[in-house]
């Protein structure tokens, strides 16, 4: 079969439609899902059981190509479900991204000419400085295949990930190998090791090994744990924290029922426009500190925060944009859900010296409620909320609230669109709209946005 692909799905898939007859020789359509393929392509197809109504196929051969569309560096790429666009030209990527945020605009009624072109990255390979690799049930180390979470792709190396964590974590397949440590089997809720988790610090150059298993590194499993020990600390000096943590959950989570400090401290230092920060393994922390630094520069360049204003941070998580604000407003007041969040926040504002910053665990009407008995009304407010955004009752609430200006930090346009939606009828305009790029080679955009209330 010939497609011709219309679109892209929210996962970087080309949608195609062919039209055929069926037995009665009426028309029926036929809906494919066809990945690695790019908008404006034609692509030849083999489609099992055609008599369905969708189906997800492979493209057997690029006809006519996107001039965007380049090939691939990354040997994994057909395979591994990190990346899904590294066959499309990097400026094509940001174009799309761009596109995107502005049909999310459009889509709630929102002037789409105020979404201003995605800052992209000079360099956008390596930028990560977070991974978690998962262990097939043969002990092999690397990440998910695309469309099948249950199989494993083995990895010689990773093109998104920092280089020494690419090594690291090399070092630790190694050693798996060579003591024929079996990986967790989902289905059979079997084997040892689970996940690795890499953290580095791209400032301070600090490394996390964090390993996953389902038993304590005692007894038979001494003498394996003493070797990963000395090989770590030997070869990689910047290692500054190597966990074994235990997880019997049946859910595939990277969680820990009991930790083992093997090497090093619990926790590593990280650094953001001159903030220090700890990371645990459990901490959220941006994963490409480079556009991370941008968006905080963006905030703060939108948000104008003066010495005399008191401010909240919705959803501050450990203080990434709390820090930076609290520097230059008279009171800032954090909420987050999340206690650990809370509490790493409030030790991070110690750490920076910043005394005039509170920190709340509450969900976020409650929590806005709260700080405005304590102190009052804010002046500014930021709001960073997860991927499924902040929901009509907290955007309502903060439209009642009436801060003067607000700063929506968004990791998911659709969301970010239907939030702002909210607040029009509490006299807010939006005023202008920046895409940034934190996940080249993949569908994710951020936004910074900033809405002033009208006068």
């Amino acid at each position: 079969m010939i497609a011709d692909i219309r679109h892209l799905d929210g996962k970087g898939n080309g949608q195609a439609v062919i039209w055929r007859e069926n037995e009665l020789g009426n028309p029926k359509k036929l809906k494919l899902t066809i990945p690695q393929t790019l908008p404006g392509e034609t692509v030849q197809v083999v489609v099992d059981q055609p008599e369905k109504k969708r189906r997800k196929v492979m493209p057997e051969k690029v006809i006519s190509a996107n001039p965007d569309r380049v090939e691939a560096p990354c040997p994994h790429f057909e395979l591994c479900g990190g990346c899904v666009w590294q066959h499309w030209s990097y400026g094509g990527q940001l174009k799309h991204k761009t596109e995107f945020v502005k049909e999310a605009l459009r889509s709630v009624g929102q002037d789409p000419d105020l979404v201003l072109d995605t800052i992209g990255m000079d360099e956008p390979w390596h930028y990560r400085n977070k991974m978690e690799f998962t262990f097939s049930p043969e002990g092999e180390l690397g990440l998910h295949e695309q469309g099948n979470f249950r199989n494993i792709i083995p990895l010689e190396t990773c093109l998104i990930a920092g280089r020494n964590m690419v090594d690291a974590a090399m070092e630790v397949r190694s050693w798996t190998k060579d003591h024929g440590l079996k990986g967790y089997d989902k289905d059979a809720h079997e084997g040892l090791l689970r996940h690795l988790m890499v953290r580095e610090s791209f400032a301070t150059g600090e490394i996390m090994l964090a390993l996953f298993a389902t038993e304590a590194p005692t007894d038979e499993l001494e003498a394996a744990a003493a070797d990963l020990i000395g090989r770590i600390t030997k070869k990689f000096t910047n290692v500054k924290s190597l966990l074994w943590l235990v997880n019997t959950d049946w859910a595939d989570r990277t969680q820990s029922e009991e930790t083992f400090v093997l090497a090093g401290r619990d926790f590593i230092y990280d650094e953001l426009g001159g903030y220090r920060y700890r990371l645990w393994f459990d901490t959220f922390f941006q994963t490409n500190p480079v556009q991370a630094q941008k968006l905080v520069d963006l905030a703060l360049k939108m948000g104008k925060p003066q010495e005399d204003e008191k401010m909240i941070d919705l959803f501050c998580g450990v203080g990434t944009f709390s820090l930076p604000f609290a520097a230059r407003v008279k009171e800032l007041a954090g909420i987050e859900i999340v206690e650990t969040s809370i509490e790493s926040a409030k030790r991070n504002a110690l750490d920076n010296d910043l005394r005039n910053t509170t920190f709340l665990a509450r969900d976020a009407r409650r929590g806005i409620d709260e700080v405005h008995e304590s102190w009052g009304l804010a002046d500014l407010l930021l709001i960073d909320p997860p991927r499924s955004g902040a929901g009509g009752k907290v955007m309502r609430r903060i439209g009642r609230a009436q801060p003067k200006r607000i700063v929506y930090v968004s990791c998911n346009p659709e969301t970010f669109a239907t939030d702002i939606a909210e607040l029009l009828p509490f006299g807010y305009t939006l005023q202008n709209v920046q895409p940034v790029d934190l996940f080249p080679h993949t569908v994710h955009v951020e936004c910074v946005a900033l809405l002033t209330l009208d006068e």
